[in-house]
């Protein structure tokens, strides 16, 4: 446990002994903590296109990126649907790289049966308030490689062999490597233990929520006027959000406006690290990023959360229908589901 997903990241780094003049691939469309956690390490991140179904690092374009300084692969599972896992860990082996799980949105999702977070030498889950499973402020790291396991221990509790002394294997504890308070509170801790024992039924209201979404949007998205996320077979996706692509930007913007009109917030993503200030200065992009620059600007995330009711549900798809009634009008372009 960590006091959030950016510890958890940051723990990820150090264990992967990343430095200056190392670097990681990542997505461009991620929360600045995936990049941070490197960049701390003086680490260079490089940013490569996602898919343009998932939204997920585009495991495809991965190997061109990798030069002799690379050092780490940092996969996100966008909206808990799995990254193409299989595919990245035959290409971390086949070049020596470790892989880390940004499953921030992953906590109880899976990739051919297996945990999103557990496959990659070391995975990153966050309890934040806006996730599935909350305590507030709150993370794991996920462990996969033993090797790792006595750093990790180390780092987590500021440098210290501690709690090999409270195990009685040393007679007294100090400092033997680097590391931080990366401790929660028991009180969040305690919070989050009480989530996840309704784990279970926590997803399957979301998947509810999810589910109705999709089927009262289906006429508009079967007309081509907007898509919804896209999980593949392989994948068993927990429900995280609900986002809607919309045919442009100056739609997506219009629909944002209308709904918050009416009193619904729905709010866009992530604006790409390769579009950003520090991203600009300190990364650098492998190619293009013709996708994320697309989907980016024309991505709405739709209210979603627990307790939702079916009306406050309604709400939402009547506003959408009704402004998205005038979208042949607004613009010549449909979208369609990949594949």
């Amino acid at each position: 446990m960590t006091p959030s997903c950016t510890a958890a990241l940051e723990m990820a780094a150090i264990l992967c002994e990343v430095g200056p003049g190392d670097e990681v691939i990542l997505p461009s469309y991620t929360f600045v903590s995936t990049a941070n956690a490197f960049v701390l390490r003086g680490a260079k991140p490089v940013f490569v296109d996602i898919r343009p179904d998932t939204l997920n690092l585009n495991e495809e374009l991965i190997e061109p990126a990798i030069t002799d300084r690379t050092k780490v692969i940092c996969p996100v599972h966008y909206a808990g649907v799995g990254c193409e896992m299989d595919r990245i860990m035959e290409i971390a082996d086949r070049h020596g790289l470790l892989v880390v799980e940004d499953a921030a949105q992953g906590v109880n999702a899976f990739y051919r049966e297996r945990a999103l977070g557990s496959i990659g030498h070391l995975g990153a889950y966050s309890f934040h308030e806006t996730k599935n499973y909350i305590c507030g402020e709150g993370g794991a790291l996920c462990i996969n490689d033993e090797k790792l396991v006595k750093r990790a221990e180390i780092i987590r509790d500021k440098g210290t062999n501690r709690q090999q002394f409270f195990r009685g294997a040393v007679d007294k504890y100090t400092w033997v490597d680097i590391g931080s308070s990366y401790v929660p509170s028991e009180i969040s801790s305690a919070f989050l233990c009480g989530q996840l024992e309704m784990l279970e039924s926590i997803s399957a209201r979301r998947r509810e929520i999810f589910e109705s979404y999709a089927t009262q949007l289906a006429p508009l998205a079967s007309e081509g006027l907007l898509r919804g996320p896209v999980i593949p077979a392989e994948c068993k996706t927990n429900y995280h959000m609900y986002y809607v692509l919309l045919p442009d930007q100056e739609t997506r913007d219009a629909l944002m406006t209308h709904l918050r009109e009416l009193g619904i917030m729905a709010v866009f993503h992530y604006i790409p690290l390769h579009s950003s200030p520090v991203g600009k200065e300190l990364g650098r992009c492998e190619g293009d990023l013709p996708v994320t620059d697309d989907l980016s600007g024309r991505l709405l995330r739709l209210p979603f959360y627990h307790d939702m009711t079916s009306d406050e549900q309604a709400k939402v798809v009547d506003a959408i229908i009704t402004l998205c009634g005038d979208l042949p009008r607004k613009s010549s372009r449909t979208i369609h589901a990949p594949g």
